[in-house]
This record gives C-alpha cells, sequence and structure tokens, in this order.
C-alpha cells in the first residue's frame, strides 16, 4: 500500500486536494495520512493549571475538525478501500512535514492550492513553496478548480539539460502503471537552435527508457515557453503536468509569466512535482 502525506488547514482547498487524491489513488488501496500543524509560538504552548496540562482551546478545535473531515469522507466516499489515520502535530511546518515522511515512508504529499496566484505566492516562501524546494517527496499539488476525470494524458516539459534519475523515473513509471495514460514529453524553447550533445544523450536515455511505454515527444521550437505549455494543455486534453522541483526556475518561468488569457489551466490542472 502507498502512503500518502495530506497536510490540510480545514480549507475547502485542501478538502479538494484530498477529494482528488482518493479518486487518484483509487488503483489500490492506501493510507492516508491527514496531517494538521499548530504553529509553535507563544500563544499555542501548553499550560499548566493546578498540576493538570491543559491543552490550548485550537488544539481542542484542531482535533474535532480533523474528525469531521473523517466523517465528510466517509459520507462521500463510502466505498473507498483506503484507510485514514490523523494527525494534530505542534512543530514547526517543514520540520513537521519532514518527520511525518520519515515516519511513516510517505510515498506521495497531497497540497491544494487556490490556482496560479497561489502557487506564484507559495514559490516565494509560504506553504506549498516551502514543501517544493525543502522536503524531497513527490508532491501533487491539486489547484482550487481541479475535478478528477480519468488520467488519459501527461505532459512533462522538459529542456533536456537535467538527466533525469532513477527517483524521479520510477515515480513516473508507478502513475503510468496506476492510470495507463500517454506520457508526452515537450520540449519547448524559444530560440531554434540545436541541442547540444548532452541534450541529445539525455533525449536519447529518455527514448530508451519509454520504448515499452506509451509516450510521445514534441519540439516545439521558436515559441515562448509560457504560452507553449498552455497551448499543448488546452489542445491534448492534459489531466496532469509532471515537473522536476531540481528545475525550479524553469518552473516558476512556466508557470507565472504567461499571459493571463491562458493562464486559466493552472487552476484547474494538478502538477506533480518530482524529486531526485
Amino acid at each position: 500500500m502507498i502512503n500518502v502525506l495530506v497536510p490540510t488547514d480545514f480549507s475547502e482547498n485542501a478538502w479538494n486536494a484530498i477529494r482528488y487524491g482518493i479518486q487518484f489513488f483509487a488503483h489500490e488501496p492506501a493510507h492516508f495520512h491527514l496531517l494538521h500543524i499548530d504553529l509553535f509560538n507563544r500563544e499555542h504552548r501548553d499550560t499548566v493549571a493546578n498540576g493538570i496540562l491543559v491543552a490550548p482551546q485550537n488544539t481542542v478545535t484542531s482535533s474535532k475538525r480533523l474528525e469531521e473531515i473523517l466523517e465528510r469522507i466517509e459520507s462521500d466516499f463510502p466505498a473507498t478501500r483506503h484507510q485514514f489515520h490523523t494527525k494534530l502535530r505542534h512543530s514547526f511546518f517543514i520540520e513537521g512535514i519532514k518527520q511525518e515522511v520519515a515516519d511513516h515512508s510517505i510515498d506521495f504529499i497531497l497540497m491544494g492550492t487556490k490556482g496560479a496566484t497561489g502557487l506564484k505566492e507559495v514559490t516565494v516562501g509560504s506553504r506549498t513553496g516551502e514543501v517544493i524546494a525543502r522536503v524531497k517527496c513527490p508532491i501533487l499539488i491539486v489547484p482550487e478548480f481541479a475535478r478528477f476525470e480519468p488520467i488519459s494524458n501527461i505532459v512533462l516539459p522538459t529542456d533536456f539539460h537535467s538527466y533525469y534519475k532513477n527517483k524521479i523515473l520510477l515515480t513516473l513509471v508507478e502513475i503510468i502503471e496506476q492510470h495507463q495514460p500517454t506520457l508526452h514529453i515537450l520540449h519547448l524553447t524559444d530560440k531554434e537552435k540545436a541541442m547540444s550533445d548532452e541534450q541529445l544523450e539525455h533525449l536519447n536515455f529518455l527514448m530508451d527508457f519509454l520504448e515499452d511505454r506509451s509516450h510521445a515527444f514534441h519540439f516545439c521550437p521558436k515559441v515562448p515557453m509560457e504560452e507553449g505549455l498552455a497551448e499543448f494543455v488546452e489542445d491534448n486534453n492534459v489531466q496532469l503536468i509532471a515537473m522536476v522541483a531540481k528545475n525550479i526556475n524553469f518552473f516558476q518561468r512556466l508557470l507565472f509569466k504567461t499571459s493571463a488569457e491562458k493562464v486559466s489551466y493552472h487552476t484547474k490542472i494538478p502538477f506533480l512535482v518530482l524529486h531526485e
């Protein structure tokens, strides 16, 4: 069984991620670890009254809200084969995430965002961006308007400058085996320039690796990278965009410098962020 960590702040975006994840991982039973972190600060510290440890009021509320999520799951997904566990931690955010990943051998982290704006904000320091940058675990990011539909097409934008290590490829293979999609390798460049020997080596490696799996390579020279991904997603019925966390500058450029009229897919297409 796979282990999925779901940090939640009890927002509707977080609930949407849970709902999406239950369906995305429906091909095999999974353990979902629902985590809420009450951050360390002066107001949140436990106190002692008459020799009895008294939890802050927000701790009681958080525990109750975790129970309410379980009730909502049971109501909306009565036939699910997944198992759900709740955890309330008192820690700093990233330290808490890392500890849960280690304690439960987490395979995927599942997080919700508010689409393009939310993703842009998180890349400069808030929660999802911190997890992308600092936690070495695959992350499935679910925008606010994403609704699950069968995964028939996944796109992996690349400039072929990076060598994809086994961990990245094995994560992709796991998703491909679950959903049987076509994996589209999309090379975007705003310059018409021949590939270097290093790029060609990486291209040939991917060709060999994907030989027995449904895939396609697409080369879009002289197309602005930001526009090229938006157009490809729209034209090819893409349900999931895969990115490599190592290429965070490439990631940000593709996501956040796209013209406003073509940015809408960021609010409904999930991203799978891969780590080496």
